[in-house]
């Protein structure tokens, strides 16, 4: 008992050990965090010299530092959608690290909207975003408070890194220097900022409450010729000297505080360069739950703008200066200037703030008591439609809006998106492919207007893509809006489709997204339709999508536009019917050249002639039928004998003419690596495609062959048709991601519904 006695009291030690390095490390990284979130005053010396470094990281306000934020986090982007190398802008930007990742709700931008967000952002840049609020308008359902807030975490983040840094102004009065033998009152002083570590130097201390940016100390006629000393790149100093992005830094001036000070500094001690010993410079710190830098005013906050005082520091500064010149109050606007000013949908009081900041964003001035006190913020809001009858009467008001529209998610891959955000990363696992991106087609579908003028007038004969899109070419738009020129659209429309066009399909999309399935609704109806299919052993498939969406309740199916979900099915099918046909293709490279290598050879001679190849040495009977042999691969089908006879004749002379006599002879080519061989390669080999399947389908064995794929009685049958059916079902495992059962289970939908009879012509 003794032993176990004192095992026990050891095991006790090493416990009270092990804490205590534990405790020890916790101790450690919290100094070190209250290290790193320090925000160290550094003298006005030390600010220019970081000034003179990193000249565009610390001359910025608040919309330069809204735009830094941005493209910190949104990397550069491409235009993948120029079409005749004409491009409209329309990039492809990835707003994940903004707008989703390490968010409470991540907030899933497609293509159109990100578009807009980033050239708003662009604005800012330009400098020409002063004096106007920005609203976020859209539907309700369309995630704008999900986009607002994240946008302002991100905001609130990259104010606390290296990058991130807006500089406000600090004071450290030298109260030595100024009186001698002043002492601090300690009735006075309470909550005042005193430097306990230098006591005999007796300094007052405290932030300017505007966020005033340090360079707004030195007086306005003196800011030029000195960033003129202080910056070696004059190309840099050249552009914030001419361009309209820093003009403020020229033109504005300090807060009614600091100018106080500065001037009441100025009559005392009369060596400016003194002053400046006394101007400190700080981060601003921008803290959404506090209100400092960030401010965000919901529909039910109680509180409207009202007068700031600080009693003690006013008692404390009148003493010191002997007078009551230093008036220190400001307004709540105050803590916003060079942040930012949230209203979160303009209902209830937010009405009234709205009014009430109608002078204020206007003017850039309000008046605190008989003091004007000049507000540079960043105004954002959220806003419904119906709200806007709050101001629309208020025709001063109107031009300083600008409204950004959140559209209802138009791109069906971002609505994929946030289904598997909701409802886990493998939801699609449980649809065959295509049939998950379906059901987010047919939600994207009744968010879209069925007139659009502007595609109306580019697609001139809409009946030639009826194996691509539906009637309205909604699915068209879709692509269009992700940024995707379909292949499929042919050369005359794609050369139609000029900048001009693509502008108005662009900008007629702003009145896509406004009706239809809200982001609520979609993933309440996802999550019934899950509900139902999901439980059962097999895939989910396009005919319960189908089945789900027909017996909607009224007011759901209604919003779907007649006609798409039919037409979504026929595409669907075409689809998989292809997929089924080109998984059973076996291409015979080898034959498909020496075929077309003997058919070019043979258009130079005359029928009944016999000839050997000098490509394949192959004796040819040069016969009308060998000839159609061929060419029932080469043309299109159900042309007539005058226009077979055209395209032979033009296939030889462009044979004789470039062919022979330009990629042989002169450039020594191989014939199977002209321009024209491939050309017919690709035509020979996709029409063989085509017929793929007629031979099976005609086959009784190959039905029972796959009904029976997983009994014993498929052993039974011939081991060459046995072959291409394991064959054929890797194949669509490979090409299009099916598992084995997807795959037995879309090849026998294909052929017990004898597809290939329906869309022969696909």
């Amino acid at each position: 008992m003794a032993k176990n006695s004192n095992s026990s009291k050891k095991i006790k030690t090493v416990d009270i050990i092990e804490h205590g390095k534990k405790l020890e490390s916790i101790l450690k990284l919290s100094q070190g965090l209250r290290e790193k979130d320090r925000r160290i005053p550094m003298s006005y010396n030390d600010f220019l010299f970081i000034a003179n470094i990193k000249p565009e990281n610390v001359f910025r306000n608040i919309f330069q530092l809204f735009y830094d934020m941005v493209h910190y986090y949104i990397p550069e982007a491409e235009d993948d959608f120029p079409v005749n190398d004409e491009s409209v802008g329309f990039l492809a930007y990835d707003t994940s690290d903004l707008l989703e990742n390490d968010v409470d709700e991540p907030f899933f931008a497609d293509r159109v909207f990100a578009n807009r967000f980033m050239n708003l952002a662009k604005g800012f840049r330009r400098g020409i975003q002063n004096n106007h609020i920005y609203f976020f308008e859209g539907p309700p359902g369309s995630g704008k408070s999900t986009f607002l807030n994240n946008l302002l975490v991100k905001l609130e983040e990259y104010t606390k890194t290296s990058e991130g840094r807006l500089f406000g102004v600090y004071w450290k009065i030298d109260m030595s220097r100024l009186r001698k033998g002043f002492v601090i009152n300690n009735t006075i002083a309470e909550n005042i900022e005193v430097d306990e570590e230098n006591e005999k130097n007796n300094m007052l201390m405290f932030s300017c409450p505007n966020n005033d940016h340090p360079i707004l100390m030195i007086p306005r006629e003196l800011r030029q010729d000195l960033l003129k000393e202080l910056l070696l790149d004059k190309d840099l100093y050249e552009k914030i000297a001419s361009s309209k992005e820093y003009e403020w830094v020229f033109k504005d001036y300090p807060c009614p505080i600091c100018s106080s000070i500065y001037n009441q500094l100025i009559d005392l001690l009369e060596d400016p360069a003194e002053v400046f010993n006394m101007i400190y410079v700080r981060r601003v710190e921008f803290n959404r739950q506090f209100g400092k830098g960030i401010s965000v005013w919901n529909p039910g906050d109680e509180g409207m703008r009202g007068l700031i005082k600080n009693e003690n520091l006013q008692r404390y500064l009148n003493e010191l200066f002997r007078g009551d010149e230093i008036r220190f109050i400001h307004s709540d606007l105050a803590y916003t200037n060079n942040g930012v000013y949230a209203l979160m949908d303009i209902k209830d009081n937010n009405v009234k703030r709205l009014v009430n900041l109608h002078g204020v964003i206007s003017d850039g001035v309000h008046k605190v008591d008989h003091i004007e006190e000049k507000v540079t913020s960043l105004f954002m809001g959220l806003l419904n439609s119906e709200d806007r009858k709050h101001f629309e009467n208020i025709r001063s008001f109107q031009d300083r809006i600008i409204s950004v529209n959140i559209p209802y998610v138009l791109d069906y891959e971002t609505e994929q998106k946030i289904y598997e955000n909701k409802f886990g990363k493998n939801i699609n696992k449980l649809f065959l492919p295509h049939v998950f991106e379906n059901f987010a087609k047919i939600i994207v579908s009744s968010r879209l207007n069925l007139n659009n003028d502007a595609l109306q007038s580019w697609i001139n004969n809409k009946a030639l893509y009826s194996n691509f899109t539906d009637d309205d070419l909604l699915l068209l738009r879709m692509e269009l809006y992700r940024g995707n020129v379909p292949e499929w659209l042919n050369e005359d429309d794609t050369k139609r489709f000029s900048k001009s066009v693509r502008k108005k399909i662009l900008y007629q999309s702003q009145s896509d997204g406004q009706n239809g399935f809200s982001g609520r609704q979609s993933l309440s109806v996802f999550n019934d339709f899950i509900s139902k299919f999901s439980e059962r052993d097999e895939l989910i498939t396009m005919g319960n999508v189908a089945e789900y969406f027909k017996n909607l309740p009224e007011k759901f199916a209604t919003i779907i536009p007649k006609g798409f979900i039919e037409s979504l099915f026929k595409l669907y099918e075409i689809t998989i019917l292809n997929e089924v046909k080109e998984a059973i293709f076996h291409v015979n490279e080898p034959q498909i050249i020496e075929t077309i290598s003997d058919y070019l050879f043979a258009l130079n001679f005359e029928l009944g002639e016999t000839v050997h190849s000098s490509y394949t040495n192959n004796e040819i009977n040069i016969t009308e039928e060998w000839l159609k042999d061929v060419e029932q691969y080469l043309f299109d089908e159900e042309i007539t004998s005058h226009e077979i006879d055209i395209n032979r004749r033009a296939i030889h002379k462009e044979y004789i003419a470039r062919t022979l006599a330009q990629d042989i002879k002169i450039k020594k080519m191989n014939i199977a690596d002209t321009e024209q061989f491939l050309r017919l390669f690709k035509k020979y080999g996709e029409n063989l495609k085509k017929h793929a399947l007629e031979p099976y389908l005609a086959n009784n064995n190959f039905r029972r062959a796959l009904s029976e794929y997983r009994t014993e009685n498929f052993n039974s049958y011939d081991s060459n048709l046995k072959n291409d059916i394991k064959y054929m079902l890797k194949s669509m495992q490979k090409k299009f991601g099916y598992s084995i059962d997807g795959a037995l289970t879309v090849v026998l939908h294909v052929v017990e519904n004898n597809l290939n009879d329906v869309y022969k012509n696909t």
